[in-house]
């Protein structure tokens, strides 16, 4: 992935992100006509095991989502952004960038760290209560998902569209 500082290009460099930390907000595009949902993109670095960013992100994600996205498909988004997220920051042992973009009704996460440990769903054990169910949930909830290998690390990504898309259940993860 190439970082650039130009705000021309609409990215920011690392340390940009970093030294905006949590603090920014979603910027939501006006807009464009009556049959156009609002564009928006949240961006955030986080750090390795600071599970304190998880809901600050989840209420992020909300206040993107609210103007673009439906109730339903919106808690869903939600839900499954800090599953990955959780996932990214307690399993890869590393940083992680969180970004989510939205765009005529669809939604896409993408969450990458810099470990290149394969995600893999598993059924959760009886004795743990809290734990072992967020790829699961992504797989019966998001209408596509997926890793992308990087250099360094891998991205985890999902996207959720408007109710007239292919269900969860007809869609098979790309695991390249």
């Amino acid at each position: 992935m190439t970082w650039t500082g130009d705000p021309a290009s609409g990215r920011e460099s690392r340390r940009d992100i970093r030294a905006r930390g949590a603090r920014h907000r979603p910027q939501t595009a006006p807009r464009s006509g009556a049959h156009r949902a609002p564009a928006g993109r949240l961006h955030r670095a986080l750090h390795h095991a600071d599970l304190r960013a998880v809901p600050e992100v989840r209420r992020a994600l909300r206040a993107l989502l609210r103007p673009c996205l439906a109730e339903e498909p919106a808690a869903t988004g939600e839900l499954l952004a800090s599953e990955v997220l959780t996932n990214a920051l307690i399993h890869s042992g590393h940083d992680a960038v969180f970004t989510a973009i939205v765009h005529d009704g669809h939604l896409r996460v993408e969450v990458r760290d810099f470990t290149g440990w394969p995600p893999r769903p598993r059924a959760p054990r009886p004795h743990e209560a809290t734990s072992g169910r967020g790829l699961l949930l992504v797989e019966a909830l998001a209408a596509d998902w997926g890793v992308r290998r990087h250099g360094v690390g891998k991205t985890v990504w999902f996207e959720l569209g408007p109710a007239d898309r292919a269900s969860a259940h007809d869609r098979q993860p790309d695991a390249a």
